[in-house]
């Protein structure tokens, strides 16, 4: 459920931008998302529905631009990206490490008439 408010945060800033843009319609909106914030895409693209009806954002196209995780391991310094939820690094087999990408989540950009 923590879609919801997200989604209206998303409403919030792309109509303050539009509206600042003069714009009166929101066309498409460019979302990245990282994969450890475990948003779901189908969930937001509910609430927008039924959050922008009657607003210049009505029928915007979201787009989900995917982060996927990736780490730096703490001993050795490898990056790399966990496999099936193995958080073990490849190189020395330490778990886990420092977040380098994944927690990302941001309107990246929107398109307007």
């Amino acid at each position: 459920m923590h879609e919801l408010s997200i989604t209206e945060d998303i409403l919030r800033i792309v109509s303050e931008h539009a509206q600042k843009a003069g714009a009166t319609r929101v066309t498409r909106i460019n979302l990245v998302i990282g994969d450890l914030t475990s948003f779901i895409d189908d969930s937001i693209q509910f609430y927008f529905g039924v959050l922008s009806t009657g607003t210049p954002a009505a029928g915007a196209l979201l787009h989900f631009q995917r982060i996927k995780t990736r780490f730096r391991c703490r001993q050795c310094g490898q990056e790399f990206e966990p496999e099936d939820r193995n958080w073990m690094c490849p190189a020395c087999g330490a778990l886990g490490g420092d977040v380098i990408a994944g927690k990302e989540f941001y309107v990246d950009s929107i398109e307007v008439t």
